[in-house]
């Protein structure tokens, strides 16, 4: 029997308090609307139905807060009122465009939203509470990641890589009731143990501790890895050869693989050991299958191009609404044909129905203690491939009683089989080119060069701030300045080329308001800057309102 492994890796940038669209709540609704809600109602029926579906889901900390957040509840509400507003309007729309045949799909949009608003209102408008519930259940595990979704290869202070790590499993126990075993690399970025020298000239250190280091020590026991870093497969990118799209924003991204097909020198279907240095505990590497994700992950070789599914870019303004279907996987906006919610719902269960029997077959192939890992974005089902929810439920359904794959969470796998071979992964990441390429490159360069100095700055000034009350709520907000300025996500926009403007503000925007609060804190520093720095520090408590306890994660990173 070989082991199969659903991860789902939810993330969303800080965007609550920075403006509602095109860049700013409305992100975060867009995804509760289209994925997580129907997650959750698919995950209860299949619960109802008696039917395992041991996903594990990973929520960044800054997504948590978030969602746990009354702030997001007004959100969302209003969100579901402007929908149904649009419902409303769309027959005298689609009149004056003699569209009239599109209607049947507006009662289709406004049963969905009035399903949805529901089930949100009956979890207390708490979408962490269900997930919550239903690991308690039983029925799931969820997994933690760091605090903002740095990218933590190519931060400067290893104290930096530590407070995401320890704020981000602490804001999880405090969010879902427990510590989590497992870790979601952002980007699934590495480095190894060795010198450290991102930017040719730029600073350099002579030896720096591993990732794997850090998760250990932080206290997590396993995460996912990329086949390509493992040297189990080839590299296939965040969404395989040719994109959905920039998964967390409204863009097209425009990864080509440029490399050369890498070698499988090892397997992907086992889990593998860290090699642990002296004083620490091993870390398990649970490496994504090239075989199986490519099947979801690739919009032409995999699902999600079936022209039978909803096209995603095509929307109807005002209102937000879509009537089309993919169509073909080279058809024009203009020629897509109407939407057919039970077509593309067949669709998706011969799709699941497939999915099973390949599992099978690999299953097939492997001997010892197997499993078969399949990592991907959350958003990814329901967002951007519409269906993708209903073909997650369909596929636990398929597997029921399978004498050849059994459903498992990551972290029954490595609790049943300690993995016992040792694992050495290479550089880099999940994103184009299976390096840092993504984040550090010529138009992004001038972000670390800024970030780097501001770490060296709060890191110097932290101790002395932490034993003073004055000061303390000062520095727990640079702490969190600091950390929204180290989100990937700012990088990633600037090297899609899509609202690029957007990622430059907030990223110089945290950085600057960092750097106010740090230079207060700094020795010697005018005692009138500190008192203006504890006025602009409640200001910004109440922006970025998240992460409580991040002064305990400071403590702990300089330990």
């Amino acid at each position: 029997m070989t082991d199969f492994v659903l991860a789902l890796h939810s993330h969303l940038p800080y965007v609550l308090h920075h403006g509602r669209w095109p860049h700013g709540s409305d992100w975060l609704c867009e995804a509760a609307v289209d994925t997580y809600l129907p997650l959750l109602e698919q995950l209860r029926a299949l619960a109802d139905e008696g039917v395992d579906a041991p996903v594990t889901i990973g929520v960044t900390p800054v997504l948590g807060n978030q969602l746990a957040s009354p702030a997001f509840a007004a959100e969302l509400e209003a969100f579901f009122s402007q929908r149904l507003e649009a419902c409303d309007a769309a027959p005298a729309s689609l009149a004056v465009t003699h569209d009239e045949s599109l209607l049947t799909l507006v009662g289709y949009w406004r049963a969905r939203f009035l399903r949805l608003r529901e089930l949100f209102r009956a979890l207390g408008g708490d979408i962490v509470a269900g997930l919550r519930d239903l690991e308690e259940r039983g029925r799931l595990e969820t997994i933690g990641s760091a605090a903002t979704h740095g990218f933590l290869p190519l931060l400067a202070r290893d104290e930096s890589i530590a407070l995401q790590l320890l704020v981000g499993r602490e804001e999880h126990r405090r969010l879902f009731g427990r510590a989590p075993t497992g870790c979601w690399l952002p980007e699934c970025a590495y480095r190894p143990r060795g010198p450290w020298e991102p930017l040719p000239g730029g600073r350099r250190v002579a030896l720096r501790r591993g990732t794997d280091e850090h998760l250990a020590a932080a206290g997590f026991r396993y995460f996912f890895t990329d086949a390509n870093l493992a040297q189990a497969g080839e590299w296939l990118g965040a969404y395989g050869d040719v994109p959905l799209g920039a998964e967390r924003f409204d863009a097209e991204r425009h990864d080509r693989p440029t490399h050369t097909a890498a070698r499988a020198v090892r397997t992907p279907y086992r889990a593998y050991r860290m090699p642990a240095k002296p004083g620490s505990r091993n870390v398990a590497a649970l490496v994504r299958d090239p075989r199986s994700s490519m099947q979801v992950w690739s919009r032409h070789r995999g699902y999600p191009g079936d022209g039978a599914y909803l096209e995603f870019h095509k929307i109807r303004w005002p209102g937000g609404l879509k009537y089309w279907r993919v169509t073909g996987p080279d058809t024009d906006l203009g020629a897509k044909q109407p939407y057919d919610p039970a077509a593309a719902q067949s669709c998706a269960r011969d799709h699941a129905g497939h999915f099973a029997w390949l599992l099978g077959q690999i299953a097939a192939e492997q001997r010892g203690a197997a499993v078969i890992v399949a990592p991907f974005d959350t958003e990814l089902f329901g967002h951007w491939w519409f269906e993708g929810v209903d073909f997650i439920a369909e596929l636990y359904r398929r597997l029921r009683g399978s004498q050849a794959v059994r459903p498992v969470t990551a972290e029954q796998h490595v609790a049943a089989h300690p993995p016992r071979a040792s694992l050495r992964l290479t550089a880099g990441s999940w994103g184009a080119g299976g390096d840092f390429g993504m984040w550090l490159n010529d138009g992004t360069a001038w972000t670390w060069r800024r970030l780097w100095p501001l770490e060296e700055a709060f890191w110097d000034a932290a101790p002395a701030a932490l034993r003073s009350e004055v000061a303390r709520p000062v520095l727990a907000q640079a702490a969190r300045e600091l950390l929204l300025a180290q989100a990937s996500d700012w990088q990633f926009i600037m090297s899609t080329g899509a609202v690029t403007d957007y990622a430059e503000r907030r990223f110089t925007l945290h950085c600057d308001d960092a750097e106010s609060l740090v230079a207060a804190l700094a020795p010697g520093a005018d005692p009138g800057a500190l008192e203006s720095a504890q006025r602009r520090a409640e200001e910004l408590a109440r922006r970025d309102d998240l992460f409580p306890d991040v002064l305990a994660g400071v403590a702990a990173a300089l330990a």
